[in-house]
């Protein structure tokens, strides 16, 4: 559920409030009592966690290296050094 922000725009009081999207805004102010609250326009708070959400995670082309394909990797290199001296 997000939380939404609200400004009276009678006293000035601020306020935080948990709701679901579906609920009706608020529009009485806890502070002075009138019909007076604004929903205010704030960044959403939340966070990518996992792969996939960075530029580094595609820094390279196909499937992830593992352990052994790296070793085999490197074997493979040396082999092409060894065979261009």
């Amino acid at each position: 559920m997000p939380i939404y922000e609200y400004h009276c725009r009678d006293c000035g009081h601020e306020l935080e409030k948990l709701q679901k999207m579906s609920d009706a805004p608020l529009t009485d102010c806890p502070s002075c009592d009138t019909p007076n609250l604004v929903k205010k326009v704030s960044a959403a708070g939340f966070q990518l966690k996992g792969t996939g959400w960075y530029a580094t995670d595609f820094k390279h082309k196909g499937k992830p290296q593992t352990a052994d394909n790296k070793k085999t990797a490197s074997k493979s290199d040396n082999k092409t050094k060894q065979a261009e001296a």
